[in-house]
């Protein structure tokens, strides 16, 4: 009967060491995610947010193996509200607790000051801040995942001029890092290439009301108004040059390519508003359908601007820990400095500066209600 007892007794010991076997041969790896989960731009944190979460899922089942243990991933996000000082915070927050591979930040004016506390502590970056500040800095483990200003700004002024064969055209920016990083940029180019910026005027990322900007503007008749800034700002704009009736065209950067410019500008929006997307036609790639299909199934929604981008790194960085056999960013990183990837957003190869390579730029428009890309850069 003694024995009868024990086996119940063995079994269970058995168990609680195989357990913990199984325990010391995963490693933990956090992913940080800093993004604006509140305030107008919430829309585009939580896509950002969606697509690292899934590639996190994707990598988990995997099962990925490095020095003999299996990687987990696991995600912590922190709000960053596109605010400086809060980015700065989360940043700290990140290095003190060993936070080592960070995605974001989204806004370009957090990105700049943070990267430093990142930098400091051996965090690695990948951000979807577009102002060229951000990678001159030289920081060795930073990597700006799409297109910067410097292009995106210089093919929408190409278009401006070539395409929609606009002679005058006026410039309003946020003066945030991002919106006066872009506007500048479009300038230059503008200028370059023979047009007359025949008015520079400036709001914040805060506005609503555009009347008296757009009413100066409107008497100096430009073809086309390029607008650095965010959508909750650009879809109000696009709906008051309406009322206003001005005919020019709205341009601008990829965070207009949002559907959240149709939510907040409806039909206003529909062949008026172009932007440079930093992305690459995806109409036709079977890869790109099959994660918009994917991301759609996981969240109930369609990826918005930066999820696709946000994903493709979060595989990238997998796949170098695996390739490398090191969960340490000094090396990972060194190995995607080395080794192109592809992703759902095109390839992906980095700079000695950490700036994407041939990053592409889509410029598109909206056509009932929907985004229609209509060149490629």
């Amino acid at each position: 009967m003694q024995n009868f007892f024990l086996k119940p007794t063995l079994v269970a010991a058995a168990a609680l060491v195989g357990a913990a076997g199984a325990f010391a041969q995963e490693q933990v790896v956090r992913i940080g995610h800093s993004g604006p989960l509140s305030g107008p731009n919430t829309f585009a944190g939580r896509d950002n947010d969606n697509g690292v979460r899934l590639a996190i899922e994707e990598l988990n089942a995997r099962k990925i193996s490095v020095g003999g243990k299996t990687l987990k991933f696991e995600l912590v996000s922190e709000d960053d509200q596109c605010d400086a000082k809060a980015g700065v915070a989360v940043a700290q927050k990140f290095v003190d607790s060993g936070v080592r591979y960070v995605m974001g930040p989204y806004c370009s004016g957090v990105t700049i000051p943070a990267s430093r506390v990142y930098d400091g502590g051996g965090t690695m970056v990948s951000t979807v801040g577009t102002n060229p500040k951000i990678t001159q800095a030289g920081y060795k483990n930073l990597f700006r995942i799409v297109a910067s200003d410097v292009q995106a700004g210089a093919n929408m002024a190409t278009y401006a001029a070539n395409v929609l064969k606009a002679k005058k055209v006026a410039v309003i920016d946020d003066r945030t890092a991002f919106g006066q990083g872009l506007a500048d940029e479009f300038s230059k180019e503008a200028q370059k290439l023979g047009l007359t910026v025949v008015g520079r005027e400036f709001t914040t990322d805060k506005a609503t009301d555009f009347m008296a900007i757009l009413t100066n503007i409107k008497a100096k008749q430009p073809e086309a108004i390029f607008y650095g800034g965010y959508a909750p700002q650009a879809a109000p704009m696009a709906r008051q040059m309406k009322q206003l009736g001005i005919n020019a065209k709205l341009l601008g950067g990829d965070t207009l390519c949002s559907p959240e410019m149709t939510k907040l500008g409806g039909d206003a929006v529909d062949g008026v508003v172009y932007c440079a997307y930093a992305g690459m036609l995806t109409e036709n790639d079977a890869g790109a359908k099959a994660f918009q299909d994917k991301f759609k199934k996981r969240f109930g929604q369609n990826p918005d601007v930066y999820g696709p981008f946000y994903y493709d790194q979060v595989m990238n960085i997998g796949e170098a820990m695996q390739k490398s056999g090191s969960i340490d960013p000094a090396k990972v990183g060194a190995y995607m400095h080395q080794q192109a990837y592809k992703g759902v957003m095109g390839e992906y190869a980095y700079d000695d500066k950490g700036n994407r390579v041939k990053a592409p730029v889509v410029v598109m428009t909206f056509e009932g209600g929907k985004a229609k890309p209509l060149a490629s850069y």
